[in-house]
Order: structure tokens, then C-alpha cells, then sequence
């Protein structure tokens, strides 16, 4: 529980070989010296990940990712390209799948980052599910970009002092 780790991995007969990995402690030669298992650190961890896996095979400059990011849903696969993006899918473990886990944070920085994971929005933070059948449910992609840049570690910070 001290960091978090991100794998593109794929099976064989011999084992499982991992094709790209990154851990949130080497954010700290990316400038983010602390604060490796929060969202945001997840996030950048995913976004790192995404990229080493699509450099490796050739694709880093076919599949760009998100530009910019503002916390909106994003599939690369909508995107005109001639050729299909790298597929995943996302393998947590024996991982609870709670709403707003920072598993979500590497889901959607391998997302933004270019990869091809199937998903919907309902686990990120500020998805707000219909209240009554019938309605539709509402997500909030400005909730969901402060928990990307960590506002709320940021206002836990300035609690403290």
C-alpha cells in the first residue's frame, strides 16, 4: 500500500509477460517528489504506463491520447485513425471495485494516454447515479478533474496548518 503499480501484461503457455509497467515511485524523476498513492498519483502512473506501452510497440505517435486533460470521457477508439488503437482490458485483482478507488485514477490515465480499455464513467468520481428509475444518471467531469490534479489533498494540506 505504499505505491501504485500499473501492467500492461498479456498470458502465454510458459507465463505471463509483461509488455510495459510503471510504478508511482518513479514519478519522483517526473518532479513529483511525494504523494505516491493518491489519485492523482495513480492517474500519472496509468498516463506513464499507457505511453512506455505505446512507444514500445510504435505507436506513440498514431495514438496521441488526450491533449488536454479536463476530466471528460474519452475513448480513443472514436477517434479517425487507419489503424486500430492497442486494446486492453483492465484485470484488478482481488481488488474491490469501489467507486472513486484509485484504480479508476490509472484506468483513466492509461485512457487519456492512448490505450484502448473498455469502460464507462460510473465509477469515477462524480458520476452520480439516476435517483429514480427512469432518469438519467449525471457525471461531472469537473469533480472528476479535481481529484486528477488533487484538490482534495490540497485542501486536506491547508486543513492541517
Amino acid at each position: 500500500n505504499k505505491r501504485c503499480i500499473t501492467q500492461v501484461v498479456y498470458a502465454t503457455l510458459r507465463g505471463d509477460v509483461c509488455v510495459a509497467s510503471a510504478a508511482s515511485n518513479e514519478l519522483s524523476a517526473f518532479g513529483i517528489p511525494i504523494g505516491h498513492k493518491n489519485y492523482a498519483a495513480a492517474y500519472a502512473t496509468g498516463l506513464l504506463c499507457a505511453r512506455r506501452c505505446l512507444k514500445k510497440f510504435g505507436l506513440d505517435e498514431k495514438f496521441k491520447g488526450k491533449e488536454e486533460l479536463d476530466g471528460e470521457e474519452y475513448h480513443i477508439e472514436d477517434e479517425e485513425n487507419e489503424q486500430r488503437p492497442f486494446k486492453c482490458i483492465l484485470d484488478v485483482g482481488l481488488r474491490r471495485t469501489c467507486v472513486g478507488h484509485r484504480m479508476w485514477g490509472a484506468l483513466k490515465g492509461a485512457v487519456d494516454g492512448g490505450l484502448h480499455i473498455p469502460h464507462s464513467c460510473k465509477n469515477f468520481p462524480g458520476f452520480k447515479p439516476a435517483e429514480e428509475k427512469g432518469q438519467e444518471s449525471e457525471y461531472d467531469a469537473e469533480a472528476h478533474k479535481e481529484r486528477i490534479f488533487g484538490s482534495h489533498v490540497k485542501e486536506y494540506m491547508e486543513m492541517l496548518q
